[in-house]
């Protein structure tokens, strides 16, 4: 009996350490996941920590930029005993100090100064013409040769002067003559002048620079002239390169014996534009095209040969041109019973972009009676209206 009592004390002590011993396995087992789940629960928040971190610094360091006054932009005039003649846009000048870290800065660079004390803290690199990089047109024009009516003549010319030394350069090199450096187109508003720049500019595949005479012309003394020199210097850079200058007359106009400040900041500009048409830098691959509505008020020294050297009249279209211009116009319109030769010849005296806005207002004459063709009454009507129009206008210029 005490054996039996001892064998089933030590079975059941047996018993009571083995569920120990399980017991402890599993409270082992949770620690370990426990250990695990906060590992990594305090890897995650160190890693947003350390977000957090990079995300306070950058904001700190973008408020403190943005508490710094800001720099202005200087040009080097003189370098002197390891100091700067500096020059501001507005024209004065200062003896400044330069950081130690610029060794390279020497006279004509742009340089970053500090508000208060104009010393020299870094150079700049405007080579690339941050003020004319607004001039380049990315996207090449999309007007080709097809959506010129009425100009072959002029297509022609404009073809010999800038499309064929631009594609065909080896053609001029054997003939033993060098290649025009551009043409002045003149005649009267809405001919196509600009539609031709733009269609030689697609047809060449070349940079197309589109500026207007009056941006030319700058406030302070300077500034025009240093404007006209990135320009030209940008289109040698991006050759083969067309520039294409309108209201040419805003810049070019005969110059005078006396005038104010601002007319002779203007004659500063044109001579430096003709300084660049004749410069000692060859224009090589970079050709001219200027268009203007007044060529009678040009100064006579834009227009000889060896600068402008084609003079291409584009004047209004005769009645084969015009019925040229309407079919290319009315080209993806629905017309039925529409004589475009009567249409031709009932618009006299009309320019290309008046014969455009004629297909505009027949089309809108269309909608209004909602029909989706028009008819010949659509045109005579659009035509009664632009000739209107064209006439109220003449009335203002006379007596207003």
């Amino acid at each position: 009996m005490d054996f039996q009592n001892k064998v089933k004390i030590t079975v059941g002590v047996d018993e009571k350490v083995m569920e120990a011993e399980v017991e402890s396995e599993i409270d082992v087992a949770q620690i370990e996941e426990e250990n695990r789940r906060l590992q990594t629960t305090l890897r995650k928040l160190e890693e947003e920590a350390s977000l957090l971190r990079a995300l306070f610094n950058k904001t700190h360091h973008e408020l403190e930029n943005l508490k710094k006054p800001a720099l202005l932009v200087a040009d080097i005039v003189a370098i002197h005993e390891g100091r700067a003649v500096v020059k501001l846009p507005n024209g004065n000048k200062f003896y400044s100090y330069i950081a130690s870290t610029e060794k390279d800065i020497v006279a004509g660079d742009a340089v970053l100064v500090e508000q208060k004390s104009l010393n020299v803290l870094g150079k700049i690199d405007l080579a690339a013409g941050i003020d004319v990089e607004k001039y380049v047109l990315i996207e090449k024009p999309n007007e080709s040769w097809k959506q010129i009516g009425g100009l072959k003549k002029e297509v022609q010319e404009i073809k010999e002067v800038i499309e064929l030394p631009l594609t065909k350069p080896k053609l001029f090199e054997k003939m033993g003559i060098v290649p025009p450096k551009g043409v002045l187109l003149h005649g009267p508003p809405g001919t196509g002048k600009t539609l031709l720049a733009k269609a030689v500019a697609h047809s060449t595949q070349a940079t197309f620079i589109e500026v207007v005479g009056s941006e030319l012309v700058q406030k302070f003394i300077g500034e025009g002239s240093k404007l006209v020199k990135e320009i030209f210097a940008l289109a040698r850079r991006k050759a083969p390169t067309i520039l294409f200058i309108d209201e040419l007359d805003a810049l070019a106009s005969a110059r005078m014996p006396m005038g104010t400040s601002g007319e002779r900041e203007v004659n500063r500009t044109f001579m430096q534009l003709l300084a660049e048409l004749d410069g000692f830098r060859g224009l090589d691959k970079v050709k001219i095209i200027a268009a203007t509505n007044r060529k009678d008020i040009l100064d006579l020294a834009i227009l000889r040969p060896g600068r402008l050297d084609r003079i291409i009249e584009v004047g209004m279209p005769d009645e084969a041109g015009r019925l040229e211009i309407l079919k290319i116009h009315t080209g993806p319109m629905s017309l039925k019973k529409v004589k475009l030769k009567d249409v031709a010849h009932s618009t006299e005296g009309f320019s290309g972009a008046e014969l455009k806005a004629v297909c505009t207002e027949a089309g809108y004459f269309a909608i209004r009676e909602n029909r989706d063709h028009l008819i010949k009454e659509d045109f005579d009507s659009a035509v009664e209206k632009v000739k209107a129009k064209d006439l109220e206008e003449d009335e203002v210029h006379i007596f207003g």
